[in-house]
């Protein structure tokens, strides 16, 4: 069997560790998402690589902030489509639930009929839970104990989860920010990590993400406050352990409007030269 690439290897393995932390078997993994028993088998063993929709739904059953994870994934999927790192992804719409196969069936993809059946059901049901999810945002404080962030309901079921000030300080990457960014500028430090400052047109909000790096690197970004001069506001990240040197980590989100001058400099573990570089968010 040919073995995995390592980008996908790395995923599985965290993705395994997660398993175990739920105590669940691969049947009750599938009793209690949207994939199959075989699915996650091939997906915890590194022959495909699981929709985005099901690390998160790993994530969610272990009770582990979906970031690192999804950053994993995002490199394995950016290699495994031959994408550069900085393009967008879209995510893998997730395999049917697949049970016991009627008899004379053709197998998963089943009739024309009953394929149709299938996705109206999913549709009604999504919307519903969409719903239900929508209401309880509402009434439930925000774990970022931001009041305002509690009060402004997502855009949209799948859109960026908040806009300009109230994204301040929060993770690109939970907010939703980070779905279709613009790449302001990229940058490769004299230790070989890659730099990168990011925009979000939809979110109003910058940041920045690195990877490639050691244990120890730390990135730091700031904006002016708001769209013009004043005092500038820095966030920053480090590279705690392996799991982050081998992942994209990145800063919290600044709100910067367009003109806006972002900046990000990088400090090397063990001391040496803070590099650093900026661009404009456009007009």
């Amino acid at each position: 069997m040919t073995a995995p690439p390592p980008e996908r290897a790395r995923l599985a393995t965290v993705l395994r560790e997660l398993k175990g932390r739920t105590g669940l078997s691969l049947a009750g993994l599938a009793a209690k998402t949207a994939f199959s028993k075989s699915s996650w088998d091939r997906y915890l063993n590194g022959r495909t690589l699981p929709p985005r929709d099901a690390v998160q739904e790993l994530c969610r059953l272990a009770g582990e902030p979906e970031g690192r994870c999804l950053a994993l994934w995002e490199i394995a999927e950016s290699a495994g489509s031959g994408r550069s790192a900085q393009g967008t992804h879209a995510p893998a719409p997730p395999p049917p639930r697949t049970g016991t196969t009627p008899a004379g069936s053709t197998g998963d993809g089943g009739t024309a009929h009953r394929s149709a059946t299938v996705v109206a059901v999913l549709a009604s049901v999504s919307a519903v839970a969409v719903g239900g999810i929508a209401a309880v945002a509402l009434l439930l404080p925000h774990p970022d104990g931001d009041p305002r962030a509690a009060l402004s309901p997502p855009p949209s079921a799948t859109g960026p989860r908040c806009r300009g000030e109230v994204c301040e300080g929060k993770s690109p990457m939970r907010m939703k920010c980070a779905g279709a960014p613009e790449t302001l500028a990229s940058y490769r430090t004299a230790t070989g990590a890659s730099l990168e400052l990011r925009y979000s047109q939809e979110c109003g909000t910058s940041w920045a993400r690195m990877w490639g790096t050691r244990v120890g690197d730390r990135l730091e970004m700031s904006a002016p406050d708001g769209a013009g001069a004043g005092d500038a506001r820095v966030r920053g990240a480090e590279i705690l352990d392996g799991v982050d040197a081998d992942s994209y980590v990145y800063t919290p989100m600044t709100a910067a409007g367009p003109g806006a001058v972002v900046r990000a400099c990088f400090h090397p573990a063990g001391g040496g030269g803070e590099e650093c570089f900026d661009s404009r968010v456009g007009r």
